[in-house]
C-alpha cells in the first residue's frame, strides 16, 4: 500500500476530507521522494503532488500512487490546490501545525477554499510505526555509521583533537555512502564528556580520557544514530564502574521495551539501575527517542510519556551518566519495538574499548 493510501485511510478518523502535506520530513514520508519544495494533497478520491521545475522530472519518475503536477507562473501552487479542493468537495483540509509558520498559515487561510484543521497527529501516528522499507533504510544508514566507527577507532590517539575526530567520522561516513549527517556529531573527551550535548573543541585527547562520540548519517532519507564511549590508555576503577552501570541500564531498558509498554516504564527501568548504583542525579535526559526521516521523532521513552509503544516503532536506547567537570558515559543503540521483545539493529561492540 502506498503512503498516500495509508494517509487517505486515516482521514475519516481525524474528521478530514483531505490532508495537505507541506513540510520536508512529511513530504519525504508521504511521497518517498526528497525535495526542498512541494505540496501533497491526499483525498479519498486520489492524491496529488505539486512541485516546481527543479524536481518535476525526478518526481514524476519516483512517485507512485498519485498525480504529479508542475507549479509555475501559469499554474501557481494555490491554484492547483484549489482545483483539487473544488473537484473533490474538500471542506475540511488537514495541515501540519507542528511545522507551519504563522505566515504560512495566514497565507493558506486567505488562499485556500477550505477550512484548515490542525492534523499533524495523523502523520505522527503513521510515522510512529515503520514499515519494512523504512526499517531496511534505517539499518543501511546504521551500517554506514558502524563502518565509520571502526575506522575512527584506528584514527584516535593521544594528541588528536575532538574536532579532528569529528571531521574524520563525517569523512568516513560520506566515504561509505552517507547522503549527509543526521546531525552535527558530538565528540567530547575527558572533562568535556560530562556535557551530554557538548560541541567538539580544539581540546587534544589525553591518556586516561573517556571519549564520547554521538553521530549518525542519512541514507535513503532515513537517519542513523549511535553513541559509543571509548577510553584512551587506561581507566580508573570508577570509570569502569560508571561505564558498566550505563551498559546494564541500557540492557534493562531494551529488555523492558516491547509493544504495549509505555515509554515512561522503559525509561524508569533503566533509570533505576543508575539510581541503585548511586548515580541517579547524573542521568538527566530521557532513555530514548524515535528515529526515522528525522533524527528526533515519535515515539519516545521518557518519564512523561505514558502512551504504550506500538509494534515496529524504532527508538534509540541511550542512557548516560555525566559527572560534572570529571567525565561522562553514554551508550546508544537503536531498537525495533516488537510484540514480545525489542531488538537492537546495531552490530557495533558495546564492551568497553580501551585504545
Amino acid at each position: 500500500m502506498s503512503r498516500f493510501a495509508k494517509i487517505a485511510e486515516k482521514l475519516d478518523a481525524y474528521g478530514l476530507d483531505a490532508m495537505m502535506v507541506t513540510s520536508e520530513p512529511n513530504r519525504l514520508y508521504a511521497t518517498e521522494f526528497h525535495s526542498s519544495a512541494g505540496m501533497a494533497i491526499i483525498t479519498k478520491q486520489g492524491s496529488w503532488f505539486f512541485t516546481d521545475s527543479r524536481y518535476i522530472e525526478a518526481a514524476g519518475k519516483a512517485i507512485t500512487g498519485g498525480e504529479v503536477l508542475e507549479t509555475n507562473r501559469e499554474h501557481p501552487m494555490m491554484a492547483l490546490a484549489n482545483d483539487v479542493i473544488e473537484r473533490c468537495g474538500v471542506k475540511k483540509l488537514g495541515f501540519e501545525e507542528r511545522y507551519a509558520t504563522v505566515a504560512e498559515y495566514q497565507h493558506w487561510q486567505k488562499a485556500l477554499k477550505a477550512e484548515l484543521v490542525p492534523a499533524n497527529a495523523l502523520l505522527t501516528e503513521l510515522r510512529n510505526v515503520k514499515d519494512q522499507g523504512e526499517i531496511d533504510k534505517l539499518i543501511a544508514a546504521q551500517r554506514i555509521a558502524e563502518k565509520a566507527l571502526s575506522d575512527v577507532l584506528d584514527f584516535i590517539k593521544v594528541g588528536r583533537t575532538e574536532k579532528e575526530i569529528s571531521a574524520y567520522l563525517q569523512y568516513r561516513m560520506l566515504t561509505h555512502g552517507a547522503e549527509k549527517m543526521s546531525f552535527e556529531p558530538i565528540v567530547v573527551s575527558g572533562a568535556n564528556s560530562s556535557m551530554p550535548h557538548g560541541v567538539p573543541s580544539d581540546k587534544p585527547v589525553q591518556d586516561g580520557d573517556f571519549i564520547t562520540m554521538d553521530f549518525g548519517c542519512v541514507w535513503g532519507g532515513y537517519c542513523s544514530d549511535m553513541t559509543r564511549t571509548v577510553a584512551v590508555g587506561h581507566v580508573t576503577e570508577e570509570m569502569d564502574k560508571v561505564y558498566y552501570t550505563v551498559l546494564e541500564a541500557q540492557r534493562v531498558g531494551i529488555a523492558t521495551a516491547k509493544a504495549g509498554v509505555s515509554g515512561a516504564d522503559v525509561h524508569n527501568a533503566a533509570a533505576k539501575v543508575i539510581a541503585d548504583a548511586g548515580y541517579g542525579p547524573y542521568f538527566g535526559h530521557g532513555f530514548g527517542h524515535g528515529v526515522g526521516v528525522e533524527i528526533h521523532e515519535g515515539p519516545s521513552a521518557a518519564p512523561s510519556l505514558t502512551q504504550p509503544l506500538p509494534v515496529n516503532a524504532v527508538i534509540s536506547a541511550e542512557p548516560g551518566i555525566y559527572l560534572p567537570g570529571r567525565f561522562g558515559v553514554r551508550i546508544e543503540d537503536v531498537m525495533i519495538i516488537g510484540e514480545k521483545e525489542s531488538v537492537s539493529i546495531m552490530e557495533a561492540p558495546k564492551q568497553l574499548i580501551i585504545l
